[in-house]
């Protein structure tokens, strides 16, 4: 493997587990703290995943695009930004990147590094929750690239963090994170048996960005 396809994976790696970590860990930290408050905890959870999704985007798209998502990858692939090889390893990186972020804040928090969440995240308003987060976060990507990294950084973590409130869901948005946050039981997790609907809304979420997006742009425009 060439160094420089190596340090995107190892990029997107290191970027997905500290993106986990902080979700994962703010929400333990938050319900240590909030004695019982879903609202201070929410928020406690969408600012930290908002900041460090800021900071990590300005820290690591020079080595991978920081993407930190399957589907933002996808949508990558799909305007022939990365090839095929590089898609596969980015969503393997990203789903390794994942488990060991949430096995890392369980360790920080002392607690057992895998746990069961209880609450479901099921019905209708959970999926139409999902597919509009995929969508705005995909949108909201593709409509600041052109301006440059500093503004994709701000336009996603801004969004996520908005993000969080406006959608039932409170915008999961991203299957690898998707996916590891089964392996939490705490305020951050979901259940292993809603993670499909969850990741089918995500991914027809960003499919709809991306050909939205195509129709908005110009002649021979990328």
């Amino acid at each position: 493997m060439k160094n420089l396809a190596r340090a995107a994976i190892i990029a997107e790696l290191l970027g997905t587990a500290l993106l986990l970590a902080t979700v994962v860990g703010s929400g333990i930290m938050a319900q240590a703290l909030a004695d019982g408050n879903a609202a201070i905890m929410l928020l406690a959870n969408s600012l930290a995943t908002g900041a460090i999704l800021v900071v990590l985007i300005l820290a690591l798209a020079g080595e991978s695009g920081a993407h930190f998502n399957p589907v933002v990858s996808l949508v990558f692939y799909l305007r022939k930004d990365i090839s095929g090889s590089q898609l596969i390893y980015y969503l393997f990186a990203q789903l390794c990147g994942a488990v060991i972020g949430v096995l890392l804040a369980h360790a920080m928090f002392d607690q057992p590094l895998v746990s069961e969440y209880s609450t479901p995240r099921t019905g209708q308003g959970q999926f139409l929750s999902e597919l509009v987060a995929a969508f705005g976060l995909v949108a909201a990507i593709l409509a600041t690239l052109r301006r440059g990294v500093a503004a994709v950084a701000a336009s996603v973590g801004l969004y996520i963090t908005a993000a969080y409130w406006f959608t039932a869901s409170t915008s999961f948005a991203n299957p690898a994170v998707t996916l590891a946050r089964a392996l939490t039981g705490s305020f951050s997790g979901i259940r292993m048996v809603d993670v499909p609907m969850f990741i089918l809304a995500q991914l027809l979420g960003a499919m709809l960005a991306f050909y939205l997006a195509r129709g908005f742009r110009k002649p021979g425009s990328q």
